[in-house]
């Protein structure tokens, strides 16, 4: 197969992503990753604590969800992303940042490689390869971004959104079907007596 303009557009965006992942660092670049999955934490433990703080102004209980969860990540995000950045600054200024650099140009021309096949995943869903333009269909590199796409559609569900929320709205329901108090539980009914609270009373009432 020729090299195509489609190889060429690769290898820009590749050194293009490598490049600057080398000047921010790498150690920036993992954080940055890592802000994201400490926010998706941070919302999952804390968003039914919240919730209702955001129903005393919002009625619907969809938009206070929605609100909810929106709120709790952004802030959160802001807050690590501003924390992991003064670490990450700290590192590039020390004797390890050359070496810092060096991960970070590595690790940005693999995110180049992975814009590049999320970019023809969606051109293959939305031009079949047989329409494809002939740059794009006979380059040397496709068959190897169709493959790697397709391994990483295969490594995610099949409804990623939909099992999210599915998964709120089922710890909510679940929340929300649980009794106010349990404290009759574990002292038994009101207004009862064991053995030895009747046997005592008897004792009173016969003195």
């Amino acid at each position: 197969m020729p090299i195509t303009l489609l190889d060429g557009v690769l290898l820009l965006i590749m050194f293009i992503s490598a490049v600057l992942a080398m000047i921010r660092g790498f150690t920036r670049e993992v954080f940055s990753i890592a802000s994201w999955v400490v926010a998706a934490i941070v919302t999952y433990m804390f968003w039914q604590d919240v919730l209702p703080y955001t129903q005393q102004y919002v009625d619907d209980r969809t938009v206070a969800l929605g609100l909810t969860v929106a709120g709790i990540f952004f802030i959160t995000l802001i807050v690590v992303s501003l924390v992991t950045m003064r670490i990450s600054d700290f590192i590039l200024d020390s004797k390890a940042g050359p070496l810092d650099r060096t991960f970070g140009f590595v690790f940005g021309a693999a995110r180049g490689l992975l814009l590049v096949v999320i970019a023809v995943l969606f051109l293959n869903f939305f031009i079949s390869p047989e329409h494809q333009p002939t740059w794009i269909a006979d380059a040397r590199s496709k068959p190897w971004l169709d493959s790697m796409g397709q391994d990483l559609m295969n490594a995610l569900p099949e409804d990623p959104e939909a099992e999210i929320i599915e998964r709120f709205r089922q710890e909510d329901a679940e929340r929300r079907a649980q009794p106010a108090g349990s404290s009759s539980d574990a002292t038994g009914p009101a207004g009862t007596y064991d053995a030895d609270d009747q046997n005592a009373l008897n004792r009173q009432l016969s003195q």
